[in-house]
């Protein structure tokens, strides 16, 4: 038998994750390995119990921002996708959540016939919602920083630039992805490497 898909389901409606929990426990191929109502313990239980999709409400506690946090810590410090799973609909919001999340997928909770296909859809490859996303996520950067980013990815540019210029790009790139390091902008746009 093939191995399961892993996901844990971060929501603060008990009553809404014990639905989704019954909708996923209905497949085979998918195991619940935990259910989280809080940012902090969502990314705690991410990093340590290693699943493959992390299902992420936006609004946990007192604002839209802590889901979004969630999200991003998640995709620095494992190898989950995020799929943001959520009743908000708002344009800014989803805005906000597609730049600063880095979340590989977006559904809205009036969805949920669309669950279980975008799991299935996230674990077979790189999705084009995905791309949208990661993309959007660098639409923020002028076109130097756009370039030092492309070139981590491995894809020079051909263009010759001063080292100190360079490092002053790269910081800006950076502080503007809120991302500590190179290593972790590797980390979270690796499926931008491997398709574009």
């Amino acid at each position: 038998m093939e191995r399961k898909i892993r996901v844990l389901i971060v929501e603060d409606d008990e009553d809404f994750a014990y639905l989704i929990r019954k909708t996923m426990e209905i497949h085979d191929d998918i195991e619940v390995v935990g259910v989280c109502g809080d940012s902090r313990k969502a990314v705690d239980t991410a990093c340590n119990m290693n699943p493959d999709i992390v299902l992420m409400d936006l609004h946990l506690g007192s604002s839209t921002m802590e889901g979004i946090t969630a999200s991003r810590e998640i995709r620095v410090q494992t190898d989950a996708k995020v799929l943001i799973f959520t009743a908000h609909d708002e344009e800014e919001v989803l805005e906000e959540a597609a730049k600063q999340a880095y979340a590989s997928g977006y559904i809205l909770k009036n969805q949920m016939s669309l669950l279980v296909e975008n799991i299935y859809a996230l674990m077979e490859g790189v999705t084009g919602q995905e791309k949208l996303l990661l993309h959007m996520a660098l639409s923020e950067l002028t076109e130097a920083e756009k370039t030092v980013f492309w070139e981590l990815m491995g894809k020079p540019a051909g263009v010759r630039v001063a080292k100190k210029t360079r490092a002053n790009q790269t910081t800006m790139m950076l502080g503007k992805l809120n991302l500590a390091n190179k290593r972790d902008v590797k980390h979270v746009f690796r499926n931008l490497r491997s398709q574009e």
